[in-house]
Formats: C-alpha cells, sequence, structure tokens
C-alpha cells in the first residue's frame, strides 16, 4: 500500500501525457493523508477471492475478450443507466461512510435498495438500509473493523440469513461501534433470497438492464483521490487498497461503467464516478442480489383495488408501493376477516399495517 499521497500537479501531468480522459483537481480526498484515505476504504478480498492484481488481470482479460466479441450487445441495451430508466431513477441517494473501512456495507446496501425497486418497478419506494447494521453487527461479529474492512460475500450471507434493518432503527456514524439496534429491530428485518456472482461482462450488463445494480469492487489508486470527472483510468500513484461500491450502469460506446460511491455527493460526478471497461479489476467480477424477500411488516399503506372471483378463497389486493398481494386462504375466519377489514379500508382511504411472507398477507392492521 501507497505510504504517501499524490500531489494534485503530479496527476494532471500524468493525465495529459497520455490523453487520459478525466479530470484531476484538488478534491478534500486529495489532501488527506495516506492513512486518512486509506479509512475511506475497506475492501479486502476474502479468503477464497483473488488478490486485486489477480482481479486486475482477469478485468484486464474480460476486457479484451468484450473487444473480441463481434456479437456483444445483441439481446440487451449498449447502455443503460438506473438512474434514467424512461425518466425514472432507481437508485436511492448517495452517502458518506466518513472515515472508517466500511464501504462493502455501503456498496451491498446501495445494491440491495435499487434491487428492490426494480423488483417492484417503484421508483418512488422509499427504502434506507442500515450499514450500520451491517458493519457494526454483521462484520463486527467477525472481527472486522474500520482499519480492516470486509468483503461482498459476507455482507450478502448476513443479509441473506441474518437480514439488516432500516437506517432509521441504526442509523449509521462513522467510527468503531457496538451494536445498538432500535427496540423492535427484529420487525423490521429485511432479507434477500439469494445473490450470485458475474464473471462476464455480458451478463453484468444483462443484469443491469433488466434487474438492478451490482456489487463491484476494485483497487484505487493514489491518483484517483483526485477524480473530479471523466472516465478515470489510473494514470500515476500506488495502490492506496481496495474499496466496493454500487454499479448503476454502463456505455459500450465510450466504454465505461457507472459507479454510485459512498464519499458524499461532493466527490466526483455528484457522488458517483465512471470508469474504463477493464480498469483497476472493476469488472473483473460483480455480485448481484437474485431477489429481495417480500417477508415482514408493511406500515401505513393504501388499499387500492380489490380483486376477486368464483374460486374458492381467491381473493388480491393492489396496496401502494408494493402492487398486488394475495389474501391468505389458509383459514376460513381469518380470510373472511382480513378481506372484510381490507375493503373497509380502501372504502374509507384509511392506511393499514399489513404482514406479508412472500407475498401473501397473513396479517393486517387497520389504523
Amino acid at each position: 500500500m501507497a505510504d504517501e499521497t499524490l500531489s494534485v500537479k503530479a496527476v494532471q501531468e500524468a493525465i495529459s501525457e497520455v490523453q487520459a480522459d478525466w479530470i484531476a483537481g484538488e478534491t478534500p480526498f486529495s489532501v488527506m493523508s495516506a492513512e486518512e484515505q486509506s479509512l475511506l476504504l475497506g475492501y479486502e478480498p476474502g479468503p477464497d477471492d483473488p488478490t486485486l492484481l489477480e482481479r486486475e488481470a482477469i478485468a484486464r482479460a474480460n476486457f479484451g475478450a468484450i473487444m473480441a466479441d463481434s456479437q456483444k450487445g445483441i439481446g440487451y441495451p449498449t447502455s443503460y443507466d438506473l438512474r434514467n430508466v424512461g425518466g425514472r431513477n432507481y437508485i436511492t441517494p448517495v452517502k458518506n461512510q466518513g472515515s472508517c473501512g466500511s464501504c462493502v456495507a455501503f456498496g451491498t446496501a446501495a445494491t440491495v435498495e435499487g434491487r428492490l425497486k426494480r423488483q417492484r418497478n417503484n421508483s418512488n419506494l422509499n427504502i434506507n438500509l442500515s450499514e450500520a447494521h451491517l458493519f457494526y453487527c454483521h462484520a463486527r461479529s467477525e472481527g472486522r473493523r474500520c482499519n480492516n474492512g470486509w468483503w461482498p460475500s459476507k455482507a450478502l450471507d448476513a443479509i441473506r440469513d441474518k437480514g439488516v434493518v432500516d437506517d432509521a432503527c441504526f442509523p449509521y456514524s462513522a467510527g468503531d461501534q457496538t451494536c445498538n439496534l432500535c427496540s423492535n429491530w427484529s420487525n423490521r428485518l429485511v432479507k434477500i433470497k439469494g445473490w450470485k456472482r458475474f464473471t462476464a461482462v455480458g451478463d453484468m450488463q444483462n443484469w443491469l438492464s433488466t434487474r438492478g445494480p451490482l456489487v463491484a469492487c476494485y483497487t484505487v489508486y493514489q491518483d484517483f483521490f483526485s477524480y473530479n470527472g471523466g472516465i478515470y483510468r489510473h494514470v500515476s500513484g500506488g495502490v492506496a487498497g481496495g474499496h466496493c461500491v454500487c454499479c448503476v450502469g454502463y456505455n459500450d460506446a465510450e466504454g465505461y461503467c457507472i459507479m454510485k460511491n459512498s464519499w458524499g455527493s461532493g466527490f466526483g460526478e455528484n457522488g458517483y464516478f465512471r470508469i474504463a471497461y477493464g480498469e483497476c479489476g472493476i469488472d473483473s467480477s460483480m455480485d448481484a442480489v437474485v431477489e429481495v424477500e417480500e417477508t415482514g411488516w408493511e406500515r401505513s399503506k393504501k388499499i387500492i383495488g380489490l380483486w376477486t372471483n368464483n374460486s374458492n378463497r381467491n381473493a388480491w389486493v393492489y396496496v401502494k408501493d408494493l402492487g398486488w398481494r394475495k389474501i391468505s386462504s389458509t383459514n376460513d375466519n381469518i380470510f373472511f376477516d382480513m378481506l372484510t377489514l381490507l375493503i373497509a379500508a380502501k372504502a374509507g382511504n384509511r392506511p393499514v399495517n399489513i404482514y406479508q411472507k412472500n407475498k401473501v398477507i397473513t396479517e393486517i392492521y387497520v389504523l
């Protein structure tokens, strides 16, 4: 890892020399010490993962395969941006991890948030997951701290097996701390059904353009702290460490991925950056959330529509922000009680709390 920072002037000269297509300037990050900069990162390859240098070699090989593939782009768009899908933005706001190597929690949480918004096809869905729960509870239980980071497979396994609460239940602040969840945290968990890793760029792009964002990790070099915009390519400086972010799009014509960072909206391009294909290991592999579980309490929801037919106990309600949900038919009395209450809630325009299990309503509470 680099022990010294790199001057902005040196980066600008290197960009000019190789005619790279990005802009360097003084930033809040470029003036930090090397130790401070390292706390902006936090990706450490897991025991079974390739090293940072091995990831870079894989990404370069993937880039070579892209350039040689005459069929590239067939079956999915040649450019895509989840922030603008027919005018709708499926990506949650940029956050700031501060001086703690918790980037894996931020990149993973952002990916789950974007996946659920895309899963429900609802760009207005209000979801804000707790990076603090991920890092200060799940990662901490595995001996991970601000100075030694984490890796995505562990974060994704934790969300699948244990779940993660909303940010209001455990708000994030930078710095090692104990797990401090709200009193009703067990009723506020979000879980995923599974995750998968893509190593082919075409699979990554196909997923992005049909299902949602991806977790991506890469090598951060010293020149990256001076990034002000454009398509980043490493031009100078040593390795600062590994970093994980959320990939939200790509562009084949100009050859770049679009990344949501976790250094606040003042970084780069309003908190985002573009990075060239094959650069710094960015597309050696990316991780996808297969599906977010639709189980748990949904609060203060409006009933918009009702549907039934003459089949036995077959009724559905359209819930605002959720879509169509089936009413549980396991018990006659419960089924008809819930149906009656939901009809009344719709007629009176009254919000309800509902508990759904795999998209089936099993409990309701009319407010």
